[in-house]
């Protein structure tokens, strides 16, 4: 099953100072066969992120795009569009969200059980009970 990867997931594998940097890396290389994904939320969250001044390692814009567009060629890649909406209750669990932290991370678990993947991240407090049709499959917590 291709792996959707969070924003964290990102900047981790491009990351070389990240602290999960190895971890992250790993992952990717051990699952390469089934290729990953990424989509515009990912995409402009991890450039948002490394370029900020306080980040640990800031990168400047020209660079981080450089990278993130190279690791995006790849042929393993594919690139999901932002073409669910929150919204919908043919997708989301309204009543199982509880909170305005969620929302992203739900959402990007939305995304990848409509594209048949799963969501790989750093994050443990994703619940499946928030997407209609999410199974332990849809989701990967390193």
């Amino acid at each position: 099953m291709r792996a959707l990867l969070d924003v964290n997931m990102l900047i981790a594998v491009l990351d070389p100072d990240h602290q999960f940097h190895h971890t992250a890396s790993a992952w990717l290389a051990d699952h390469a066969e089934w290729g990953w994904a990424s989509c515009p939320l990912t995409q402009n969250g991890c450039v948002r992120v490394m370029t900020q001044p306080n980040y640990p390692s800031p990168v400047g814009m020209v660079q981080v795009m450089a990278h993130l567009k190279a690791m995006c060629e790849a042929e393993a890649h594919r690139f999901f569009p932002d073409d669910v909406s929150l919204l919908s209750p043919a997708v989301f669990q309204h009543d199982n969200l509880h909170g305005p932290r969620q929302i992203t991370d739900v959402y990007l678990l939305g995304l990848a059980v409509r594209n048949s993947a799963r969501l790989v991240t750093l994050d443990g407090r994703i619940a499946l009970g928030t997407v209609v049709g999410a199974q332990p499959e849809h989701l990967v917590v390193l």
